[in-house]
């Protein structure tokens, strides 16, 4: 690199970048690109979403996963380490006193009039991703009828015949590899994220520019190799190990643990793509919390800044409270033991995926073979979201007291609050909080003014 970085420096950088990362991870990754790139220029564009096509190749966060890769670059491990530890840090001290404040006074009129008025708008907010993802991905019918036909299937799979979500990736990984062969031209260019140019074009000047060869510390080496995949080995069994020898294997903190590591093994798409498959397990296999509760955690995740996959901290906070997993006299204790053991074990796999497979995925550039199947699960994705967005809508639609006939069960608030924030998303690009507020001051009104 041509100059170096003061750690202290990007220090400052990834501590503030945990506590503006709002709106989701097209938001962060802007914000990302105008402070690293435009502003600071650590990175040139170029790099910066080389980087950024790796990420999304990974399950998890690629928001976060992108700190943890630019960190890296620029420091080495603890580079990394510290960047992606800032990014969650914030939002999980965030969401454990917000859970509190949800299972202690969830029940105040005015509290859930807010969440009432919030959750129309997230179901909206799944709606703009459907579209987002959508239209990056499946381009036309009429150039891409497989990856219309992957999106399809999994939406009917996934909503209709409630197959499991792991089935669901792999199946599309398979036609991936198929689609490589076959039908190459419909999986010839994976989706990605775009960044705009400044005025005066890509700066040549970054500290990490163009032509900067890969650092000595990012090059590939076995041993380096063999050491992350070790030490990563060791950071999940040491607790696994502590959870089932003071819980054993069926101690709520134990399965959540075990769940919580599938569910990051398997986050293709992001947090939209993967909350189906939380849903299934923390709802219906396990009954840590309600379906209604758990939209109203996605309702406070998304008005945190951070990961949107930090919903699992809700999760667990609400199901270590239901469980009483350190017994009825340490319920905030036990319920904020459980939404820390869950941070820890959904986020590890991204550091070792970013650490351990930085150096080879970059001999991978354009390799059809490599995207193709990644490509065809991005198109899954689009299906697995649809199918979340339409169980938000009618979980919101509906009154939850049935009385008279379906038309007089429809809850015409939520329906008109949950159309016109999709409006203002999609088509008037308004940002995420301010739908939100808009959304939560009009629930407030409605609830305890008019209704």
């Amino acid at each position: 690199m041509k100059q170096e970085i003061p750690f202290s420096e990007a220090l400052k950088f990834w501590f503030k970048l945990g506590f503006i990362s709002f709106g989701g991870p097209a938001g962060q990754i802007a914000i990302m690109h105008k402070e690293l790139v435009e502003e600071k220029h650590w990175i040139s564009e170029k790099r910066f979403l080389h980087a950024l096509n790796y990420c999304m190749v990974l399950p998890g966060p690629e928001a976060q996963q992108l700190a943890i890769y630019i960190g890296w670059l620029l420091h080495r491990t603890w580079g990394g380490v510290v960047a992606g530890v800032l990014f969650v840090l914030p939002s999980l001290f965030i969401l454990i006193g917000l859970s509190y404040v949800y299972v202690v006074f969830g029940n105040v009129p005015w509290v859930a009039a807010l969440l009432y008025g919030i959750k129309p708008a997230v179901a909206a907010i799944v709606v703009q991703a459907v579209h987002r993802i959508g239209s990056k991905t499946l381009k036309t019918p009429a150039t891409a009828p497989v990856l219309w036909g992957v999106a399809v299937l999994s939406f009917l799979s996934l909503y209709f015949l409630s197959l499991p979500f792991p089935v669901i990736v792999i199946s599309a990984a398979l036609i991936g590899l198929l689609g490589a062969k076959f039908v190459p031209k419909q999986f010839s260019a994976t989706a990605g994220h775009t960044a705009k140019k400044t005025g005066a074009g890509t700066t040549l000047s970054a500290v990490i520019d163009d032509s900067t060869p890969t650092p000595e510390h990012a090059l590939f080496k076995k041993s380096r190799l063999a050491a992350v995949i070790l030490v990563g080995a060791v950071l999940w069994l040491i607790p696994m190990a502590v959870l089932m020898m003071y819980q054993g294997w069926q101690g709520a903190l134990t399965q959540m643990a075990w769940f919580f590591t599938k569910a990051a093994l398997l986050t293709f798409g992001g947090a939209y793509a993967v909350l189906p498959y939380v849903y299934q397990g923390a709802v219906e296999q396990f009954t840590w919390l309600s379906g209604m509760q758990m939209i109203d955690g996605l309702a406070l995740g998304e008005t945190t800044p951070g990961p949107l996959i930090m919903v699992v901290a809700f999760v667990a906070f609400v199901g270590g409270w239901a469980k009483q997993v350190l017994g009825p006299e340490s319920l905030f204790l036990g319920a904020a033991l459980a939404a820390t053991i869950v941070t820890w074990f959904t986020f590890l796999p991204s550091f070792i995926f970013i650490l351990a497979g930085g150096p080879l995925v970059e001999t991978t550039h354009n390799n059809l073979k490599f995207t193709a199947p990644l490509t065809a699960i991005t198109a899954a994705v689009v299906g697995v979201i649809a199918s979340l967005a339409l169980f938000f809508i009618a979980h919101i639609a509906v009154k939850s007291i049935s009385i008279g006939n379906m038309f007089e069960r429809l809850d015409y608030f939520a329906i008109v609050v949950a159309f016109v924030a999709a409006i203002a998303l999609i088509r008037y690009k308004i940002g995420v909080m301010p739908v939100l507020f808009a959304s939560a001051l009009c629930g407030l009104v409605w609830r305890l003014f008019i209704a």
